[in-house]
């Protein structure tokens, strides 16, 4: 639908639009004479969820906007039925005790309401003997037992001010967006009753929401907790474990005793080997002095004394090695030392004794080799003596060896677990201590502070005139829905765009309603260009037929319905033609007897008589009798008119012979399948063009030529087009004008 059409749907049913919403709005003015005022208490409540500070604010690397979501769990908790029954227990514990209607706390209609559903003796056995507390404990108790009880039932089932039904309808809480202000609103009939349901909602959404994140977080609080609990027991067990493995092994420091021992080995391994030379080389040494000797050496190493002697140095010489290897105090070794000295003087004055060639002449050589076999003997048990205490030292770094090398996969599996168990630790108490201070934070920070209190109203709003108002709009829709079904139901011709997609076909010219061609008329003027257009577009169809059609050309115009207009736009072309100097003959079906051949500026008028046999009629000429001849030679121009197709037969040899067809179409005439099915058949028997025309089209739809295009003309009619076809007919004269005879 285009604006075009819906404007002219407007204003074709300007009347709906006028009478259905006043009908609805007058109806709603009536009906809602006697409503009660209401009074509406306001509240606007800071909640801090979007761009609030807290304790945790310094400790988030980012923003992260949580405010959506906390403002919905706000919304869901005031809303809430155990929220809305904790406000209509407050309600009752303050009205209550009321023994007269009080205008700051309860007016009369409400006093009256709630004697009507808690009876007397009922509320002087709640109210007697009972402070605030006590009562708000009894009607608490009540509404929430298990029994079926007024208090129960004014609070859950009614509909009085105090119910959770009532306070959930009217308690509306809307977001300041984007700002972290939370918008209250509660209307009632009593101003009183407005401000204080306003306040206790406000008092227990507080107490409420603050308990509901308490509770998570002590949850989360008391599962980290116990974590924390059971990796310090784990911490614990490892290091116990740790220091029992160091005690039993007698270990300081692993790390640092296997390198010292390694390294202690190495270094003995070296004088190990050092020593060992040393040794062959003193044995070595001691072997070929003995050969010198002869049979001296031989008598020193077997003699008892002497083995004793070097007994007591290989002695003393092994007690001296071992105490400065495992590093004995220096008075000991200084006592070792001299003790190994003495034994080596003990030894030399021993083998002294046993030479006997002292006074020979070969005592002297004899001497010397005897005081270096001593040396050399000294010198080999002193190094016997180191290499036993270096072999000894080798066997006790093997053992040490031996020991480490199992302890070290044992004492890395232990570290591993304490380090595992401290990190489970660490990190347990970390999250414990956010808890921690979350729950700090939302005992802080959790409750909401109120920016506006709730104000008492004093004046009373109406919703009077907003609901005449949406009534005025629902009789609006009402008209616009009534207009629309009509427009989708309707199957008549309301505009061009329509016309073509009814018939199927495009629409040459459009006509609107003309009473007289002028210039001065936007309607004649579109009419004259309209014309004009259908004439060309009827030249071209005779240009392009004139080898195959007979001369003069035949024009027929036709309808699937009468009056439609046909004899309009008949005359009009007759006139066209004949103010182009040509012989325009106009044939159309008599309506009475009177009418009868004429002539008339150019155009003669050929009535003849509506036959039952039309459609075997094969040349023009027959359809007039022998009193009117047609000589068809004598014109340039034959327009040829044929009764509407739904009510008479369809002339086929004679729509055959035509060289163009005019179908004229008349709006807000039906469209439907019967005429659709008698276009096809016309459409079959018809070789030729068939030019659409709509007919008295509304003015909205054409677009005019401007006076100075019009006066382009070369001839202006400044009279009507309407072509007289009797002079006698008064009646004739009327349906011929402005296209209402068919």
């Amino acid at each position: 639908m285009t604006p075009r059409v819906f404007l002219r749907l407007l204003k074709q049913h300007a009347l709906w639009f006028i009478l259905i919403p006043v009908l609805t709005a007058g109806s709603v003015y009536f009906f809602t004479k006697d409503d009660p005022r209401v009074f509406k208490s306001q509240a606007t409540l800071y909640t801090g969820l979007a761009s609030g500070y807290s304790l945790l604010s310094d400790q988030q690397a980012g923003f992260i906007d949580h405010s959506a979501a906390a403002f919905e769990n706000l919304l869901t908790t005031l809303n809430s039925k155990e929220t809305l029954r904790q406000i209509g227990v407050d309600l009752l514990t303050r009205h209550l005790p009321l023994d007269k209607p009080d205008g700051k706390i309860q007016s009369l209609p409400a006093f009256q309401e709630l004697r009507l559903h808690i009876p007397e003796p009922l509320r002087l056995s709640l109210t007697k003997n009972a402070d605030e507390a006590t009562l708000h404990a009894r009607i608490d108790s009540l509404s929430r037992s298990s029994t079926d009880n007024p208090v129960q039932y004014i609070l859950l089932k009614s509909y009085a001010y105090c119910s959770i039904s009532t306070i959930g309808k009217k308690l509306k809480a809307t977001r300041r967006s984007p700002s972290d202000m939370l918008d209250l609103e509660y209307e009632s009939y009593d101003p009183a009753i407005a401000q204080q349901t306003l306040s206790y909602a406000i008092a227990i959404l507080n107490k409420r929401y603050t308990t509901l994140k308490t509770a998570e977080t002590n949850s989360v609080v008391s599962y980290y907790e116990e974590q924390a609990k059971a990796s310090k027991k784990r911490l614990d067990d490892a290091e116990n474990k740790l220091r029992a493995f160091s005690v039993q092994h007698k270990l300081l420091n692993f790390e640092e005793e296997s390198k010292n021992v390694a390294a202690s080995r190495e270094l003995f391994s070296g004088d190990y080997n050092k020593e060992l030379m040393t040794n062959k080389a003193a044995k070595a040494s001691m072997d070929a002095l003995n050969k010198r000797l002869g049979q001296l050496g031989p008598m020193l190493l077997a003699s008892s004394d002497l083995k004793a002697k070097q007994a007591e140095l290989t002695d003393a010489q092994n007690q001296l090695v071992n105490a400065q290897a495992y590093g004995q105090p220096q008075n000991v070794v200084t006592r070792l030392q001299t003790r190994v000295e003495q034994a080596s003087e003990a030894l030399k004055v021993t083998a002294r004794n046993y030479t006997a060639a002292e006074s020979t002449p070969e005592s002297i050589p004899q001497r010397t080799l005897l005081n270096e076999w001593l040396e050399k003997v000294i010198d080999f048990e002193e190094s016997s003596a180191r290499l036993e205490v270096y072999k000894a030292r080798m066997g006790e770094y093997q053992t040490k060896t031996d020991e480490y090398s199992p302890l070290e996969s044992e004492l890395r599996q232990l570290n591993r677990d304490l380090t595992l168990a401290e990190k489970d630790y660490l990190t347990s108490v970390q999250y414990l201590n956010q808890a921690i201070t979350h729950r700090q934070d939302i005992s802080v920070d959790g409750a909401l502070t109120t920016l506006d209190a709730p104000n008492f109203p004093y004046d009373a709003q109406s919703k009077r005139w907003l609901f005449i108002a949406l009534g005025f709009g629902v009789g609006l829709f009402i008209a616009l829905l009534l207009t629309a079904i009509r427009f989708w139901i309707d199957r008549r011709i309301s505009s061009p765009e329509q016309a073509e997609s009814l018939i199927g076909r495009p629409v040459a010219a459009v006509f609107p309603k003309v009473s007289k061609f002028t210039i001065d008329s936007k309607a004649g003027r579109t009419a004259l260009s309209m014309f004009e257009q259908l004439c060309n577009a009827i030249n071209f169809e005779i240009i392009k037929t004139t080898a195959t059609k007979p001369y003069p050309p035949l024009i027929t115009l036709f309808s699937v319905r009468s009056k439609q207009g046909k004899t309009w736009v008949a005359n009009s072309l007759g006139r066209m033609y004949a103010e182009a100097g040509q012989q325009v003959a106009y044939c159309y079906p008599r309506l009475n007897d009177e009418q009868q051949k004429v002539e008339q500026e150019g155009v003669t008028f050929f009535p003849y008589t509506r036959r039952s046999d039309l459609m075997n009629v094969t040349e023009i000429e027959y359809l007039f009798d022998e009193q009117t001849k047609f000589d068809a030679s004598q014109f340039d121009r034959i327009i040829l008119e044929i009764p509407a197709l739904i009510s008479s037969p369809i002339p086929v040899y004679l729509i055959d012979q035509s060289t163009v067809s005019i179908l004229v179409t008349d709006v807000n005439s039906i469209w439907a399948r019967t005429e659709r099915k008698v276009l096809e058949m016309y459409l079959k028997i018809a070789t030729h063009t068939v030019v659409t025309v709509l007919n008295r089209v509304d003015g909205s739809y054409i677009d005019a030529p401007s006076k100075a295009d019009a006066q382009q003309r070369p001839v202006q009619p400044e009279h009507s087009l309407e072509v007289q076809r009797t002079l006698r007919s008064l009646e004739n004269q009327r349906t011929l004008q402005y296209g209402k005879l068919s």
